[in-house]
């Protein structure tokens, strides 16, 4: 009688390689059907195939060999469903990651820019409705689109009308420590709702060096940079939150090209437009 699948044999049907079922083997995430106690000899099941081609998918979405046995050790559906949508946000996230870099990359060694358009401006305090939180950078976007669909639902709910385009206020630590203040607000022209995490929130009244960032932002880091060193460079800057504005973005329409972000820096005066 067959003694089952040599590892050999089995590494050409699943397509692992005899290293990797080695290693597996020795952090229990793929046992063997049975080891010869003489030879040392190892041996596998048909019956095996089908896990070990999940093992081999999951290894190739850079999964980790924890989260893979926690995976194959949970017998109910929906609780494997949910690991396994929370490795493909994370992937999600990373691909995000990547595409912003490269979009920042080509626009930094490509043929050099426009020159940037700056304004400094006076911008009045402004009642809103907002949402504010301590915030990890790495989380800003999670916790962005959560706090937007709620401020849209806390006004729906209130039957309130937004009264310019929304907005957000970053602290700098956001960028120094990679953790600090976020505000993302909406204007309205009546007193805004306690609902949740949505309060009303007064935008203070600012001077700022204002510049506009045309498309997604995949690349705003760049806007920022060059909006910086123009505020560096003419000896305006003063402590205080960067503030953006959202004139034109995904609820606008989905076409990446057409979104627009005003991008307003603190400074320590206003005056005409100018170009940097």
């Amino acid at each position: 009688m067959r003694a089952g699948l040599t590892i050999g044999e089995f590494s050409q049907i699943t397509h692992l390689s005899v290293k990797m079922l080695r290693r597996y083997h020795e952090v229990g995430l793929l046992e063997p059907d049975r080891v010869d106690e003489s030879t040392g000899y190892r041996y596998y099941s048909t019956a095996q195939v089908p896990n070990a081609q999940v093992i081999h998918r999951f290894r190739e979405l850079d999964m980790p060999v924890r989260e893979i046995k926690a995976i194959l050790a949970t017998p109910e559906p929906e609780a494997r469903s949910a690991l396994i949508s929370e490795h493909l946000r994370r992937l999600e996230r990373q691909l995000d990651t990547t595409r912003a870099a490269v979009t920042s990359l080509r626009r930094l060694l490509g043929p050099a820019s426009p020159p940037l358009q700056v304004e400094l401006r006076t911008s009045a305090a402004q009642s809103t409705a907002a949402v504010q939180a301590m915030v990890d950078q790495e989380e800003i976007l999670r916790w962005y689109d959560g706090a937007m669909t709620e401020l849209d639902a806390a006004l729906a709910d209130a039957c309130l009308s937004q009264s310019g385009p929304p907005g957000g206020l970053y602290d700098n630590a956001l960028f120094t420590h990679e953790r600090g203040s976020a505000t993302v607000y909406v204007p309205v022209t009546a007193t805004a709702p306690a609902i949740g995490r949505v309060r009303p929130f007064v935008v203070p009244a600012a001077e700022l060096a204002v510049t506009v960032h045309h498309g997604p932002h995949d690349d705003i880091d760049v806007t920022y940079g060059a909006l910086g060193t123009y505020v560096a460079e003419h000896a305006l800057a003063v402590a205080g939150p960067v503030r953006e504005t959202y004139l034109v973005g995904p609820p606008d329409t989905a076409d990446e090209s057409a979104w627009r972000t005003e991008i307003g820096w603190p400074v320590f005066r206003t005056g005409i437009r100018v170009s940097g």
